[in-house]
């Protein structure tokens, strides 16, 4: 059975969303809550780093990752650990913050033609390897000036790119997969689907299964 550690620092890496990753990859991985404070001691014995969305700007980054960790996740990601990033671990994956892809990664909702007028929670259009799906999202994020190592694994209704697998090690997907049936209580129709917990987890099988 694979591993996965899910880093938590709530709010900014939610306890919410860590619960509903974890309920998403299992029972096919075991899963590990990890945090800050032990994040650069933990990153051994096990298949995939999952940093996961929260609340609050990406630029929180700077206040609450210590160099320490910064470093261990690149010494993590130089050894060929495997990362998958949602949302805002999408984000803190850019040159910005970890540093550990070549890819521009900024706001989906300030592209063009992109159906999404606010950075509040909404729904998504996307399509997963050519199926259509309404997925959660809350301003996250899309990928830009790919390289021919990125393989782009679904799009937003504009085309960017939703989710991508970065050298066949880092996953990166903006919307949230791991969605659960109350995060959409607030909504006018619930969107919610099991199938995109389900594509989150073949998401992470197939990562953790690159060579």
């Amino acid at each position: 059975m694979k591993t996965a550690k899910i880093l938590v620092c709530d709010p900014y890496l939610e306890l919410d969303c860590a619960h509903a990753v974890a309920s998403a990859l299992k029972p096919e991985f075991k899963v590990q809550m990890i945090t800050l404070e032990n994040l650069p001691f933990a990153l051994y014995d096990f298949d995939l780093l999952v940093v996961g969305g929260g609340i609050g700007d990406s630029d929180i980054f700077d206040d609450v990752m210590s160099r320490n960790n910064i470093r261990a996740v690149q010494d993590y990601v130089e050894a060929g650990g495997k990362y998958l990033g949602i949302c805002m671990g999408a984000y803190w994956a850019s040159s910005l913050y970890f540093d550990i892809v070549p890819l521009a990664i900024g706001q989906y909702v300030v592209t063009q033609d992109n159906g999404i007028d606010h950075e509040d929670p909404t729904i998504a259009k996307i399509s997963w390897q050519g199926v259509e799906h309404n997925m959660y999202f809350y301003d996250g994020c899309t990928f830009h000036a790919p390289t021919k190592d990125t393989e782009v694994v679904a799009r937003y209704q504009n085309g960017y790119p939703m989710a991508v697998i970065q050298d066949r090690q880092i996953g990166l997907i903006g919307c949230h997969p791991e969605s659960e049936q109350w995060w959409f209580d607030d909504f006018d129709v619930n969107y919610y689907s099991p199938e995109h917990n389900r594509l989150l987890k073949d998401f992470a099988i197939r990562l953790v299964c690159e060579a």
